[in-house]
């Protein structure tokens, strides 16, 4: 840190301020470790998030405790303030056009911990080479426990959602998503349009919920989710977005979306893993998403 509160990040001038403020008041996890995280994350987190426009979740004084919950609020512009040299992408809406941040380096993870933007939220797709979307390039289903349900519990289904998938080809990955259940993410062949991503997601839901319906639920009502998991597909239609792989989470403790091996899945004494965990697992060379990464650029703004 530098006396003028600045980080010099990828050759990038990043204004950093308050490094003692704490997000997490249950760990004392301050604004410096997240930013410490995000950093030493960079390698494993930006190809998850590249090309793909940003949506962020901010905690401006952190998470709070379980009595005193910290206010938050999702941001998708870009912020007035922000650098000149972020990389962005205008996507219009049905009545109004947003310009989204993307993630490509360290310099733009260093400035959403500026901001405390713990979430990192993106798409299942991909802006291509004209700067439009381009079609889905993974699959992700949301595995999320209804009352009375323990993370061993969605491992079971995520097993049952692994088989589901595989009999149509496709070989998901897991991510235990930092908060209560798992995602699981699976990379789709060129050219599947958004239409047969969603059909496919909706069809696994339902096959699961026919042949375990005392476990599992495929709608969204949370009136019908105690004792079972609800699949979530609908994380799949284009202007949905699910917390990116490697993303900290807002909850009391700093979790992290974390991508994990079936072998794990497995464990009955299975748990979301802190940020500490992730990074020794990155230190150690643990990717097991790494099949789904691409490291790609947009055009930058004039400079």
């Amino acid at each position: 840190m530098t006396p003028a509160d600045t980080l010099e990040v990828a050759g990038r001038q990043v204004r950093f301020t308050h490094p003692d403020r704490v997000l997490y008041p249950s760990t004392g996890t301050t604004k410096a470790d997240v930013a410490h995280y995000l950093l030493e994350a960079t390698a494993v987190l930006v190809p998850q998030a590249a090309r793909r426009p940003a949506t962020r979740k901010h905690w401006m004084d952190g998470v709070g405790t379980a009595a005193h919950p910290g206010e938050s609020y999702f941001r998708k512009d870009l912020e007035d303030s922000a650098p000149d040299w972020i990389q962005r992408v205008d996507l219009r809406h049905q009545d109004h056009t947003n310009t989204y941040p993307v993630v490509d380096g360290p310099a733009v993870l260093a400035w959403f911990a500026q901001r405390a933007a713990l979430e990192i939220h993106v798409p299942q797709w991909r802006m291509g080479a004209d700067n439009s979307p381009d079609a889905p390039d993974r699959l992700v289903i949301d595995l999320d426990p209804g009352a009375g349900v323990d993370l061993a519990g969605v491992a079971e289904v995520a097993h049952w959602c692994r088989d589901a998938l595989a009999e149509r080809g496709l070989a998901a990955l897991p991510v235990t998503s930092g908060s209560k259940g798992i995602h699981l993410y699976a990379g789709l062949k060129k050219g599947t349009t958004a239409e047969e991503s969603i059909r496919i997601a909706h069809e696994v839901a339902l096959q699961l919920e026919s042949a375990h319906p005392q476990r599992v639920v495929s709608e969204m009502k949370k009136s019908l989710r105690g004792g079972k998991v609800l699949v979530d597909w609908s994380q799949n239609m284009p202007h949905k977005t699910t917390v990116c792989p490697y993303s900290l989470r807002g909850r009391l403790r700093p979790a992290v979306a974390a991508p994990r091996t079936w072998e794990e899945l497995a464990d009955p004494d299975l748990r979301q893993l802190e940020y500490p965990e992730v990074l020794d697992r990155i230190a150690a060379g643990q990717d097991p998403i790494a099949g789904l990464g691409w490291h790609g650029a947009l055009h930058r703004p004039e400079e």
